[in-house]
């Protein structure tokens, strides 16, 4: 019976690794081939040096704290969950309980809020900033 066994295991654990070898070689197929395939969100010229654009449909907000350098964060607050609702004098801020956050890092400016925004990947290509 021991050898039945060990056989049994031995093939069940061949079938496994040629599954895997076979889902890798899948999933290595017409992959990412590093284009622009993210969604647009808006031109570069539309986000303002030194402040930034909330896009409240995809929760994320976009600045550009100097000239050409843009940043992306999470567009929801750190302290209670509110869509943040401006972007001036160098800060994130959101009406609902105050909390301001850099345009350049997402770090917490004013609170009640403890934890940064998080960041959000973006690409700028030409004149376009594509979500990543």
């Amino acid at each position: 019976m021991g050898s039945t066994r060990r056989t049994v295991l031995a093939t069940g654990a061949a079938a496994t690794a040629a599954l895997l070898v076979g889902c890798g070689e899948y999933g290595d197929e017409g992959g990412d081939t590093g284009g622009d395939t993210g969604e647009e969100l808006a031109g570069t010229a539309d986000i303002p040096v030194g402040g930034g654009t909330i896009f409240k449909d995809r929760k994320v907000v976009v600045t550009q704290p100097e000239e050409g350098d843009f940043k992306a964060f999470s567009a929801v607050c750190t302290h209670r969950g509110c869509i943040v609702s401006s972007v001036s004098d160098d800060t994130i801020n959101c009406a609902c309980h105050g909390s301001k956050f850099s345009i350049t890092d997402g770090a917490v400016e004013n609170g009640p809020a403890t934890a940064p925004l998080p960041a959000e990947q973006i690409t700028v290509s030409g004149n376009s900033i594509r979500l990543a």
